[in-house]
């Protein structure tokens, strides 16, 4: 029997309480074989550990590296010139009290230094989300108050804007090979795969641009499946999550309690979404091989981001693992399964 094309991994942010050796401990124990460290478990010295401290780090656990998350400091990157002090909470006190374009190129300058960290450990693969580079107005979907008119053009201001401020990070990325996979998602620059694919038009087709698979942000009307074989050439990283959505609840509601959402993260096993399809979509869309080719590896990570509106934490993120190395990490089919009748 062939051997499974996926192995088990965690993202981690949502585990930025605990240190990079407790997080692959923690990982570990849960049936894990690799981790997606968040960036915020790599900082360290002055503002980055070493390479030699995080590889020493993985290599004493048999653990592997199987891509950094960088979506806060990117968000807040593309997203400090409206103003928004919703990022926040991923800046450091001193850094948010600074005018918006020194917080954007203080991003600028460390998302760089991420970057060259990340080759030195030979990861190419950096799962993130571009903030909101189009406004809130484009990023909320709903045209109040218009896009275009009176000599302005939202759409078209943001396509110049994204491009611009973009640019350094994304020409750094090509030089170390990198794929800066952007998280299809509502608030970020692009919360579609139509949207996605603008972003790659209007970049010039730039190889940088990957996307970071992951289902649970497909509630509104764009199916997981629409999205991804839309996109399916672009990606590089896959995050595994499922949610359920309440019927009669407003999507789109000012509600800060996860509990009272109408869209609600589950774990993997009694979410809406069949897991097992979705792993099968994306071996149909070619993440496995695209993945294996750009790290070097003999399979790909389905990486759990646990995220529960009712269940502990380390326990939903536990949980998942297991269901993925349970469930998800099958052989896959070297060709089909009519070759071998009348043989």
């Amino acid at each position: 029997m062939a051997q499974p094309i996926y192995h088990p991994s965690l993202e981690c942010a949502q585990h930025g309480g605990k240190s990079l050796a407790e997080v692959l401990d923690f990982a570990k124990a849960a049936g894990a074989t690799g981790i997606q460290p968040s960036n915020y478990h790599l900082n360290g010295g002055k503002l980055l550990k070493s390479a030699k401290e995080i590889r020493d780090t993985f290599e004493s656990r048999g653990m592997t590296l199987d891509g950094i998350s960088a979506h806060c400091p990117f968000w807040v990157h593309t997203s400090a010139w409206t103003g928004t002090k919703s990022g926040n909470p991923f800046i450091a006190p001193d850094i948010a009290k600074l005018p918006a374009d020194k917080i954007e190129k203080w991003h600028e300058n460390y998302l760089l230094k991420l970057m060259d960290l990340a080759a030195e450990l030979n990861v190419k693969i950096m799962p993130m989300f571009w903030g909101v580079a189009f406004g809130w107005e484009l990023a909320s979907g709903y045209p109040w108050g218009f896009w275009a008119g009176g000599g302005f053009d939202l759409l078209a201001e943001g396509k110049e804007r994204f491009v611009k401020k973009t640019a350094k990070l994304r020409k750094h990325a090509n030089e170390l090979g990198i794929k800066l996979c952007h998280e299809i998602h509502p608030g970020t620059a692009a919360s579609t795969a139509d949207d996605f694919n603008m972003l790659v038009e209007i970049c010039g087709g730039d190889a940088s641009l990957g996307v970071n698979a992951d289902p649970s942000h497909c509630w509104e009307g764009e199916s997981w499946e629409s999205r991804f074989l839309k996109v399916g050439s672009r990606i590089y990283a896959a995050h595994v999550k499922n949610f359920v959505v309440r019927s009669g609840f407003p999507l789109r509601a000012m509600q800060p309690d996860w509990g009272k959402r109408a869209m609600q993260f589950t774990d993997l096993g009694s979410g809406d979404l069949n897991m097992q399809r979705y792993a099968e979509l994306l071996i149909h869309v070619g993440y496995p091989q695209r993945y294996m080719s750009v790290m070097g590896t003999k399979d790909a990570p389905l990486v759990v981001e646990a995220e529960s509106a009712h269940k502990d934490l380390d326990f939903c993120s536990a949980d998942g693992v297991r269901y993925v190395k349970n469930n998800l990490c099958f052989p896959a089919a070297a060709g089909s399964f009519e070759d071998g009748m009348g043989a």
